[in-house]
Parts: structure tokens; sequence; C-alpha cells
């Protein structure tokens, strides 16, 4: 069911500038650089904030789990970019080998080519959510009807394979401008960035991955990873079958309790 859109304290600001400078080259054109200097900056901010895929500044972001999780010792592992006919079953015997539910952000372009893997995601328990249809890099830089339309083809063809209507939404390297959140406002979905990103896209050492997952781990955690698009190791394994094992013994010996980002909010 759509929401009501409420601008985040940024964007209000964004609108009174605009209104400001609005008056002001009204009133005393001759103020106009002064009110073109000021949209500027006003823009500038937006753009920053929009390169910044933790920040709330337009609009709510959950890059960390709620009190109540954090209480329960939870933590959320997302994994981006699939389904992956190659690494994402391994996975997911993976996570079933140590009774752990992840959150596994699937491309809606990718789904189309791997339906039956998918509906195999949410058999063995976990969630399957919206990282938009195109996977396009040039995400952040697209106008409404645009931003709408890829999520909700994603949206549409995610439901329609595994039953389930997904609840949260990622864009493409996180990154976003201040379109997005009424877009997703309209279609009922929630964004979530991450608490830990390993970079394990495109760093191929192990080591390093698992260092930058670990390190200060806690409850409360959102934890980002990837079978699609895998960086590989030297000897051409993806890095995410390299290190889940190692992640969800410490994991395990941290007492945390891996859930889906659904159940964390429930």
């Amino acid at each position: 069911m759509p929401q009501r859109w409420k601008p985040s304290p940024t964007i209000q600001m964004s609108f009174a500038v605009h209104g400001a400078a609005s008056l002001a080259v009204l009133a005393t054109p001759g103020h106009w650089p002064w009110a073109l200097g000021a949209l500027a900056a006003n823009h500038l901010v937006l753009t920053a904030a929009g390169l910044l895929p933790r920040s709330t500044l337009l609009g709510a972001n959950l890059n960390r789990l709620p009190a109540a999780a954090k209480a329960r010792r939870e933590i959320a592992l997302t994994i981006d970019d699939g389904p992956d006919p190659e690494v994402t079953p391994r996975v997911l015997d993976l996570l079933d080998s140590a009774g752990t539910k992840a959150s596994f952000f699937c491309i809606g372009s990718r789904a189309r080519r791997s339906p039956a893997l998918c509906r195999e995601i949410i058999a063995r328990g976990h969630r399957i959510e919206n990282h938009g249809d195109s996977h396009s890099r040039a995400f952040a830089t697209f106008g409404l009807r645009r931003i709408r339309a890829d999520i909700a083809a994603a949206q549409h063809t995610l439901t329609d394979i595994t039953g389930q209507a997904p609840r949260f939404f990622r864009p493409t390297a996180g990154l976003r401008n201040p379109l997005l959140d009424p877009v997703l406002a309209r279609l009922d979905l929630q964004l979530a960035s991450w608490t830990r990103r390993p970079f394990d896209g495109r760093e191929g050492d192990p080591q390093r991955v698992y260092r930058r997952l670990t390190s200060g781990l806690d409850a409360g955690d959102i934890l980002l990873m990837h079978d699609g698009y895998a960086a590989r190791t030297p000897t051409g394994e993806a890095v995410i079958l390299a290190v889940l094992p190692r992640l969800l013994h410490t994991i395990a010996a941290h007492r945390l309790n891996p859930v889906t980002l659904t159940t964390a909010l429930t």
C-alpha cells in the first residue's frame, strides 16, 4: 500500500532555499547572483548526500538494525547482485550448514533468467529484496519516471516469481538522488543500506574482506556481501565463498543471531 511521503529536514530546507531565492529575485532582480549561488550550494549538498550510501539526509535509510533487534543480538547478512547460477547455490548451502538466514537483494533482469533459483532462495527460508531491474551504474542520475519504472519492474518480477513482495530496496552501490525517497514511499518500500561494507565486489583478498566485516562486529550490524559480480580470489573462487564459512563461525562465536531484515523489524 502506498505510503505518504514525508520529506526529510534536508529536503524541506531545500524547498525553503528555492522559495527564498525565487522571492529574492522577484523582489530585487539585482540579487540574482546571490540567489544562484544559494541554489548551487543547495544542490551541492544534495548531490553529496546522494553519494554517501549510509546517509539519512535525503530520507529514511536503514543502516543499522533497530534497538529491539540489537537487544536480541541480531545481525543481518545482506547479499547483493544475484541471483548467480554458479555462486548463489553454494552460498545457500553454506548458509544452510550454519542454520543462518539472509536477505538477498536481487536484480530483476537476473531474476528473470534464473526464476527457479529465486524460488529456491525463498524455499530455504531467506528473503528476496529489490535491487532494481537494470542495476545501472547511472541509477543515481535517473529522473523520477525512470527511477520508478526501474524499481517497479523489479518489484513486479520478484513478486511474481516468489509470491512475496520485497519490502526493502537498495540502489546500485547505494548511490541515489533526492527523487528516490518519494518513489519508495509510493511503492511501499524502505531504503536499506549497511553497517559494514567489505568491497567484495572488487577486493579479491579474502582476508581483507573478512577483516572489514568482523572488525568491531556487534549486534545490530547490517553486513553487505555479493554473490553476483563478486570479486575473485587468486584461485578464481568468488570471494564470498572463501569468506563466508569463517564469517559464519565468527558470528556464532560472538553469539550473534543472523536474521533477515524483515525478521529484525518485526
